[in-house]
């Protein structure tokens, strides 16, 4: 029985998370058959996820019964037929609620599959001459043995109704051998891995991911991004997504001869070196930009706006931003005033109010605090609905105020008079001070981010919070 001809190109989903059966279209007359067995462009415009395809295998099947698997390894797969038929059966083999669940189905050359890394495969051909053909998205590597799971094909909660008696089928010694369902250890999640994690962001994401196993949190003690040979620092292709909260943020040191050059190496050298492995590896790169790419010309900036950087530390973030742009699947996250655990603006004025101290404090910079709870939570927002990739806006919400303003609301906070705080021009704070120049207008519109469904806090209640912390 030959394949069934024009079906047009569409894909169905299985019980198995993540496994999607093709239905593709087959061309024949009286010379055969053509196929376009992988068309990129068709096939993410039907719904499959550009896994991409580093190596083609084919499987050649001299005699009807010919059973195989049940394999599940840790890359993607896109399997069809090239002739014969087969019979297909797919077990889910990956941690999670899914664990076990069957789905088989009748593979011909107008069928194919996608299967997810960590899904056993495994087929019985059904008749003779058969060539099964797969595409798979990873080489092999005797580094990631561990991450092979095998489940017997004979197992009785799988219980897999083989078309030909397994008694009668021909399998290999190995397969015969493999564990039930119960011995077998599931596929653990790809990992996430946190750079710069000793800083105020790492810190507060250490926090909001601390019962993921799955997550690996690394200083610059762990991996160095400016150490050279990233790609062999880590097994990469066990990880799927890496948060760079790491960077250099000395805005006036990065006006010095050394701290230029520091804040190019850190904030474009080793971005560079992180966008290099996501884009090899297929990894999601989250990445912190700043509101110091802008001069600070406009009253509200959004998403689209140029780079205009003012001074060193907005030039590299800019170089940086436009780097990771570069990456296939980037979250850029641009943030303005961060306050975490940690030296930061709201600890020092709160310190000056316990000691008495009435400061004067620029009130011609306009913007809003972003506390790094809140930046944390907004990337595992975007990276947990699978929200669009590209550049988004994330700051607390609430009026745009100056620094003066905030300063104000920290004394008071404290038990102080808000007007033991007085206001200056920025040009009048620095006179006759070596400091880098710096956006007067840093409000970012949060509009983008809204749409995805996460909403910032206000910062005022933030604010509250953390004071009253500080302060007991």
């Amino acid at each position: 029985m030959g394949p069934t001809f024009s079906k047009p190109l569409a894909a169905r989903e299985t019980p198995i998370p993540g496994v999607v059966l093709f239905d593709l279209p087959v061309h024949g007359d009286n010379r055969g058959w053509f196929k376009e067995n992988w068309q990129r462009a068709k096939m993410t415009s039907a719904g499959l996820a550009d896994f991409g395809p580093v190596q083609n295998n084919i499987s050649f099947n001299e005699t009807a019964g010919t059973t195989r698997g049940i394999h599940a390894e840790p890359w993607d797969k896109f399997i069809s037929v090239a002739t014969g038929r087969v019979f297909g059966a797919w077990v889910d083999l990956r941690e999670g609620p899914s664990f076990g669940a069957v789905f088989t189905a009748e593979l011909d050359p107008s069928t194919a599959i996608f299967v997810p890394r960590g899904v056993g495969n495994a087929f019985q051909t059904l008749e003779d001459g058969t060539a099964y053909t797969y595409l798979v998205n990873d080489h092999w590597s005797a580094d990631a043995q561990d991450q092979y799971v095998f489940l017997n094909l004979a197992d009785e909660t799988a219980a897999i109704d083989w078309p030909i008696p397994l008694g009668d089928a021909e399998l290999s010694e190995k397969d015969r051998k493999h564990p039930r369902l119960a011995e077998v250890t599931p596929l653990a999640p790809r990992r996430m891995l946190v750079v710069g994690a000793d800083g105020q962001l790492g810190r507060a994401l250490r926090g909001a991911l601390a019962d993921q196993s799955s997550v690996e949190f690394a200083g610059r003690a762990e991996l160095d991004l400016l150490a050279g040979d990233l790609d062999g620092a880590r097994p990469w292709a066990a990880y799927d997504t890496i948060i760079n909260a790491a960077a250099y943020t000395a805005v006036d040191a990065a006006e010095t001869q050394e701290g230029r050059a520091a804040a190019w190496a850190v904030n474009v050298s080793g971005v560079a070196a992180l966008a290099r492995v996501a884009a090899a590896h297929r990894l999601t790169l989250v990445h912190i930009s700043s509101d110091y790419v802008f001069d600070g010309s406009r009253e509200l900036h959004d998403e689209g706006e140029p780079f205009s950087p003012l001074g060193v530390y907005g030039q590299t973030k800019a170089a940086g931003d436009a780097i990771v742009a570069t990456v296939p699947r980037h979250y850029i996250l641009r943030t303005s005033w961060v306050i975490g655990e940690g030296s930061n603006f709201v600890r020092t004025m709160a310190g000056l109010a316990g000691r008495g101290i009435s400061p004067s404090v620029v009130n011609d910079q306009i913007g809003r605090l972003t506390f790094t709870g809140d930046i944390a939570g907004a990337i595992l927002h975007l990276l947990g609905t699978g929200a669009p990739y590209g550049t988004y806006n994330v700051t607390n919400d609430g009026d745009a105020q100056s620094w003066a303003d905030i300063a104000a609301e920290v004394y008071a906070l404290a038990g102080r008079d808000r007007t033991d705080v007085t206001g200056v021009s920025t040009a009048e704070y620095f006179a006759g001070k070596d400091a880098a120049p710096r956006p007067l207008q840093s409000t970012l519109d949060l509009s983008r981010i809204k749409a995805s469904g996460f909403a910032p806090a206000p910062a005022s209640q933030r604010l509250g919070a953390y004071v009253r912390a500080l302060t007991g």
